[in-house]
């Protein structure tokens, strides 16, 4: 069964705290978006990890070097996951997985940005990544004629496990399930919802 991960966009540790704890009990993951990450350091994982240890902590770090020392960095401070870049080099994946292996955690390489994200979902999973992200990022989402079900045809065709991120919500997540996706990412249908947790309830029900 595919997993909802929730991502949390936001800037203060305090706030993810608050939507994290609405919508714990319907998410198999919280991410912990880079703008969180960049705001307030390390300390919003541990933070996020210790308050959730029965969920996976999700660090949206999209490392683009020094794989193994940032991936070391996030699961010492608690991380399950971390994002490295796609476009970056096989080098600085494989040092981040060599840092999972270490700690018992997980990589996910993030596409966004990526010109032929299945070609390059294949090529990393190789590697030893846990799943691959096909993200499609806010500013992707904000372009004229943008569709979340160029996503959903990349994970049909991908043939590995792979993640969906880009405008998952109650009119698509169906959608995401039957491509064969591991998790679907809901960001805004979440966070932006005027009840979080309903919102998250509903998606999980959709999900099941």
């Amino acid at each position: 069964m595919a997993k909802l991960q929730v991502a949390i966009d936001l800037l203060k540790t305090e706030d993810a705290l608050a939507l994290a704890t609405k919508v714990a009990p319907y998410v198999d993951i919280i991410e912990l978006g880079t703008p969180l990450i960049k705001s307030e350091g390390l300390a919003a994982i541990t933070a996020i990890k210790n308050a959730f240890p029965d969920k996976k902590v999700f660090a949206d770090f999209k490392t683009a070097d020094a794989g193994e020392l940032e991936a070391d960095m996030a699961f010492k401070a608690g991380a399950d996951y971390i994002t490295i870049l796609g476009s970056t080099g096989n080098s600085t994946i494989a040092g981040a997985v060599k840092a999972a292996k270490a700690h018992g955690k997980g990589v996910v390489v993030d596409t966004i940005g990526v010109a032929d994200r299945v070609k390059r979902a294949q090529e990393v999973t190789e590697l030893g990544v846990a799943f691959v992200e096909l993200h499609a990022g806010l500013d992707e989402q904000a372009e004229e004629g943008y569709s979340i079900q160029v996503l959903i045809d990349e994970a049909a065709r991908a043939g590995v496990p792979v993640s969906i991120a880009g405008g998952v919500n109650l009119d698509s997540i169906k959608a995401v399930k039957d491509s064969g996706a591991v998790v679907a990412v809901a960001g805004g249908a979440i966070y932006g919802a005027e009840d979080p947790a309903e919102a998250a309830k509903a998606l999980r029900a959709l999900l099941n």
